[in-house]
């Protein structure tokens, strides 16, 4: 999920930024004045975004790194349907040696991920999404920090490109506006992360997917279901390992906010499914003792009380807020009972 403030940015009519462009000597990057050698692989995942699509690799094709840094981008369809093959097959012949095209069959993004990974050239991987744009210096800050030991991964802003002015009902201070829009910035200033970063704009040395695995499969978007939570896992599965990352605010990632994403139907389903998917991955508190049909009593209860909350409530961001808390309770709801009823047909192992 992401998490920090909304400000809008993104592209202007001239098609620059409209943040202050930065140079590649601005700034302080963890390893500035050393050679940088390192071999990069940018893995975007996408599925039937073809129009987005062209936008995101116009964008990454401008990307500037030192001429001692072998990089590419690796475009992998997740069995799209539309011009996608075509889109980025257009970008491999424009640049080649610097675009490659990889077919995923198996539905679900996680799936298209660890073919990436599989596949990539780097030792350091960095991730974007197939609808956002980013600035020419993006991969080199992003990914300057991952040189030597000290950090294995990284993280960078994410900035929420609108259209039209944000609902009434809908508080950008809220967290329950930072994950369906995407938006992430956790601090100020370049330092040490100590959270997950977000899928659009994370990089990690390829020897950490070798080490601790790669991104789940029973998490992930697929069509049909928003299930989120494959980035997050893996963030939070390095930093219990005792693992470090870096946040570089300057390396920013656009990402914008469609017109179809501005309704309540969306955040209640994005919620929902993301209550589901935090079962999946924590599961429920240690230490429960009561259930309903499979369902912690605890999460009956708080879905309760948010529910009351909702249907009190006068100002319509607040109220707003306290009804997709109870979504996303429901989603946890939903899970357990699913969980539980899977456990109940699934004949007991037996033992010699």
């Amino acid at each position: 999920m992401g998490t920090g403030n909304f400000k809008n940015g993104g592209p202007g009519a001239d098609g620059h930024a409209r943040f202050p462009f930065m140079n590649m000597t601005m700034g302080t990057h963890p390893n500035e004045g050393k050679p940088n050698t390192a071999k990069l692989t940018v893995i975007m995942c996408t599925y039937n975004r073809c129009q987005s699509l062209g936008r995101a690799l116009e964008s990454a094709a401008s990307l500037a790194l030192p001429e001692s840094v072998e990089w590419e981008i690796l475009v992998v369809d997740n069995n799209s349907s539309d011009q996608t093959r075509t889109v980025a097959e257009s970008f491999c012949n424009r640049f080649p040696g610097r675009f490659r095209y990889l077919s995923e069959p198996r539905q679900g993004k996680s799936y298209a991920l660890n073919s990436g990974i599989r596949e990539a050239a780097g030792d350091i991987l960095a991730f974007m999404d197939d609808d956002v744009t980013v600035d020419p210096d993006w991969l080199q800050r992003l990914t300057a920090g991952l040189q030597d030991g000290e950090w294995v991964g990284a993280g960078g802003r994410i900035v929420p490109v609108w259209n039209s002015s944000p609902p009434r009902w809908l508080s950008l201070e809220s967290k329950y506006a930072a994950g369906p829009l995407v938006a992430f910035h956790p601090k100020p200033n370049a330092g040490e992360l100590h959270q997950a970063p977000i899928g659009t704009n994370m990089a990690f040395r390829k020897e950490m997917f070798e080490r601790y695995g790669t991104f789940r499969t029973d998490l992930g978007p697929r069509p049909g279901t928003e299930l989120r939570n494959e980035d997050t896992e893996f963030g939070e599965r390095l930093l219990a390992s005792g693992e470090r990352f870096h946040y570089e605010p300057s390396a920013i990632v656009y990402h914008p906010v469609p017109d179809n994403r501005i309704n309540k139907k969306y955040f209640q389903a994005w919620w929902f499914h993301k209550g589901e998917a935090n079962v999946r991955q924590f599961g429920v508190q240690p230490g429960t003792k009561y259930y309903l049909a499979g369902v912690p009593v605890y999460l009956l209860r708080r879905f309760a009380k948010w529910t009351v909350k909702w249907m009190l409530c006068v100002d319509p961001a607040e109220r707003f807020s306290n009804k997709l808390s109870a979504w996303e309770n429901a989603g946890e709801i939903r899970e357990c009972f699913r969980a539980a009823s899977i456990a109940r047909k699934t004949p007991a192992n037996c033992s010699a």
